[in-house]
């Protein structure tokens, strides 16, 4: 990349973190197979004391564990014929109550159109035990029919997570384990780190811990259930991120092996909610010329990513062969959303500066 490109790239993000409206970020962009650019600014944390972030400061990546963690696992169970898109979730969740009319299956959790709601009350879950969340979770009831309609939903994602760890046997984290970070090489990805807390990007001040959280996952849900969950939870840094995008990226291929077959990875980019304005692959969202995206207004109608609470995104274009890891702790600072305009306006300057 020209340098001066790169300079203003850089320096975007810099004057973001001048204004406070990040802590600090670590961004990754790679172009037809070659990184261009790998960049640390700013603050891995603030409060209590000022820590400079780092290439190899590990983040809370908040929702975008469903595309890391529980979508390639879902697509190696397809993969192995022991799931299937169309199977009804009551058949690996006997508390779930199927409503008349159609029934909710693996593709609508997938989705997010199960007719679920988005979410739980935060005081349900705050003072709920980890059974009680899961009940209530497991015997929630859709609110619309299901596959007629977008609504982003946790909830669904937690459900799937119970369904990997019910065929598999095994928990979730030792699944993906063997199957994914360890073959990838993701060294620093897990749930529940064990790092010294100098390595984390510290997220939002806690009432309850009386401190700012530092290792511990943000969401509250992930946090409830000990911190390993299918919709947040999984800690990373950029090099693994890298490791991950690459993959995806090279159609289920990482160093001559094999991780996850062509028709997988092309699968979970297809559309499959024509019917809604929110364009949804398999875990994926899709762009939609008609509508807000992250990814801004350069990247191609082929293109497709993920976003994460605490400041996160991961966003493909295939036309070209981009991707762009963007990671910060933006909920450091709090929930205002600045992030919303920082994400697309960002990449429009890399588009532009290829």
């Amino acid at each position: 990349m020209d340098p001066l490109k790169r300079s203003r790239i850089v320096s975007f993000l810099e004057q973001e973190v001048n204004n406070q409206h990040i802590p600090g970020a670590v961004l990754y962009v790679s172009h037809q197979g070659q990184p261009l650019l790998k960049e640390a600014v700013g603050y891995r944390a603030v409060h209590p004391a000022a820590l400079p972030m780092q290439l190899d400061t590990v983040f809370d990546l908040a929702s975008l564990t469903k595309v890391i963690a529980t979508l390639p696992a879902v697509l190696k169970l397809l993969e192995q014929g022991r799931l299937s898109l169309s199977d009804p979730i009551d058949a690996f969740l006997p508390d779930f109550t199927q409503q008349q009319g159609e029934t909710v299956r693996i593709l609508h959790l997938l989705t997010h159109t199960s007719g679920l709601a988005a979410d739980l009350p935060m005081a349900v879950t705050l003072k709920s035990s980890r059974e009680e969340l899961l009940q209530r979770i497991t015997q929630a009831s859709p609110r619309h029919q299901p596959g007629t309609k977008v609504v982003y939903s946790d909830l669904g994602l937690i459900m799937l997570y119970l369904i990997i760890e019910h065929i598999t046997g095994e928990p979730f984290e030792v699944f993906l384990q063997r199957e994914f970070f360890d073959p990838l090489e993701m060294r620093d990805t897990s749930f529940l780190p064990k790092y010294e807390p100098e390595r984390f990007a510290a997220t939002e001040f806690s009432a309850e811990h009386n401190a700012y959280k530092s290792g511990i996952v943000h969401d509250e849900k992930a946090e409830r259930l000990g911190g390993i969950s299918g919709h947040a939870g999984l800690f990373s840094t950029v090099d693994d991120m890298a490791c991950f995008a690459a993959m995806i990226e090279q159609g289920g291929v990482y160093k001559g092996q094999r991780i996850l077959t062509e028709a997988a990875i092309e699968l979970s980019r297809n559309n499959f909610t024509p019917y809604d304005a929110e364009f949804r692959g398999l875990g994926w969202q899709l762009k939609n010329p008609l509508i807000y995206s992250s990814s801004g207004d350069f990247m191609s109608q082929a293109s497709y990513g993920h976003t994460g609470f605490t400041g996160t995104s991961l966003w493909f274009d295939p036309d070209i062969q981009l991707h762009v890891i963007l990671l910060t702790n933006r909920v450091h600072y709090g929930r205002k959303d600045h992030i919303l305009r920082l994400r697309p306006r960002l990449h429009n300057l890399i588009y532009t500066s290829l």
